[in-house]
């Protein structure tokens, strides 16, 4: 099953994979129920989670019912248990928006909810992250997750993520991040697929972000806190929701 996944999430093109998921992800979250693991996004339970990844691949990270990663789990957990974006009144920006999330933050009341990719099938508005359609200090809440590593003129993305925001305003960027390295590494020369999924962790990404990354978010005007929030949790809660320990949530404020 792990080199099936691999040739699918390396062959098949995204916008593709968005839409075929519909269809696999019930017949998965039936054969795989089970009561090992946890899925916090719809309570469900399973006797293991799928693998993911498109260079190295992670085993038990994917969840069969929503097909949340680690991240999404625990980003959930945190707007859930941290932030008001479950109960006040907020106009919410959502870059490339998460299956998982997608249907679930719809359906909430209090949010006055957009959500924006260049390519992808379920957002509300085509546009590029370097030149959006929004007026200035426009939203309430941003959440950019995993996109800016595909960006490569990150900086002119912030930016825009930055004009966007209303002052007061808070947002999550997320991004794939390695924590023992100090510095951001790039390298444009790099072209080939199997290569960057090798050096980058996936073909279209176009940097590996280091710990300087939360600096250059500040370097833009934000203010920013960097949140272990798995730290709150017991090693059992760690283990049946899948979540990876020590994983920093970049929390950015205006």
């Amino acid at each position: 099953m792990k080199k099936l996944f691999k040739i699918i999430l390396n062959v098949i093109p995204r916008p593709l994979l968005i839409r075929l998921s519909y269809i696999i992800r019930p017949v998965l979250a039936f054969f795989l129920k089970g009561k090992n693991f946890i899925d916090p996004i719809d309570g469900k339970g399973f006797r293991t989670f799928l693998p993911y990844g498109y260079g190295t691949q992670r085993n038990n990270v994917l969840s069969p019912s929503t097909l949340s990663l680690e991240r999404h789990r625990l980003l959930w957990l945190y707007l859930k248990n941290e932030t008001n974006f479950f109960r006040d009144n907020l106009k919410v920006l959502h870059f490339a928006p998460e299956q998982c999330f997608l249907k679930r933050f719809k359906g909430l009341k209090n949010l006055n909810y957009t959500t924006t990719d260049l390519l992808s099938p379920i957002a509300d508005v085509k546009a590029d992250i370097c030149d959006l359609p929004f007026q200035d200090d426009e939203f309430d809440v941003i959440l950019c997750n995993h996109v800016l590593e595909h960006i490569p003129d990150d900086t002119k993305a912030i930016q825009e993520l930055y004009r966007v925001m209303k002052p007061g305003g808070w947002g999550i960027f997320q991004i794939p991040q390695d924590l023992n390295r100090e510095v951001t590494f790039e390298d444009d020369s790099i072209t080939d697929k199997k290569e960057r999924a090798k050096i980058f962790g996936q073909y279209d990404h176009v940097r590996v972000y280091g710990r300087d990354y939360f600096n250059k978010l500040r370097s833009m005007g934000f203010t920013v806190e960097e949140a272990d929030y798995t730290k709150t949790f017991s090693e059992q809660n760690i283990k049946t929701y899948c979540l990876a320990k020590g994983e920093i949530i970049p929390v950015v404020r205006k």
